[in-house]
């Protein structure tokens, strides 16, 4: 069982990410900047948990070192100073990040123009000696939260340079949709995978669903 941190995790995204480990057997740690909101998120959480996985709170900081594997699931406009806060806890582990650079107006959402580079990449820029992974982007809080007991409907886009990172976060993916997740490529594509999401909430406003990505084409030996 391994121990995953969700940096972020009082968020409806984290929150929701948190709880499907945790259904899924891991100890789940939801960081906060502060340990009393994380406590009370966990216990929101706890009734629902059966089987061998946990659900707890912590400071990030804290959640970051005793994790084995950590997922930054924070708002964009933090994510550069929190990670740099971090870079000692995070040092040498896999961190997932699922941020989503993303810009509203009266028109609608609409994905940053970061310029030749992303979320992800900003984090493996920072976190030089962690192994950097995108995934989870595409993901619906309200999905997330919700009683289905798996997302078989929809597919996990994971990028990323280590391979090794990469091959236990397709893996992970199986927690939340019952199937891996689909390697789509190198870091870099994340710079694709983060703004797509804005493409899926105006899907949502505009028919009124929670959309998701899903891949055809692929066998079931292809996964």
């Amino acid at each position: 069982m391994d121990t995953i941190a969700i940096i972020g995790g009082t968020g409806p995204q984290g929150k929701g990410l948190g709880y499907r480990f945790a259904r899924g057997g891991h100890r789940v740690v939801l960081g906060s900047r502060t340990k009393e909101r994380a406590e009370a998120a966990a216990e929101e959480l706890r009734p629902r948990i059966s089987g061998s996985g946990s659900v707890e709170g912590a400071d990030n900081a804290e959640a970051a070192e005793i994790a084995d594997l950590v997922v930054v699931a924070v708002p964009y406009d933090g994510h550069d100073a929190l990670l740099a806060e971090l870079g000692d806890q995070l040092a040498g582990k896999i961190v997932v990040n699922c941020v989503n650079p993303l810009g509203f107006d009266k028109a609608g959402p609409y994905g940053l123009d970061l310029g030749p580079t992303s979320a992800a990449e900003k984090a493996q820029a920072l976190l030089p000696e962690a192994h950097v992974v995108g995934a989870f982007h595409h993901l619906s809080a309200v999905s997330l939260l919700s009683e289905a007991d798996v997302l078989d409907h929809e597919d996990v886009l994971v990028c990323g340079d280590d391979v090794a990172a990469k091959a236990r976060v397709l893996e992970l993916a199986a927690t939340i949709t019952g199937k891996p997740g689909i390697d789509a490529g190198p870091l870099r594509l994340a710079r694709h995978l983060e703004p797509l999401t804005a493409v899926l909430i105006s899907i949502n406003k505009r028919y009124r669903v929670r959309s998701g990505i899903a891949i055809s084409g692929l066998t079931g030996g292809q996964r």
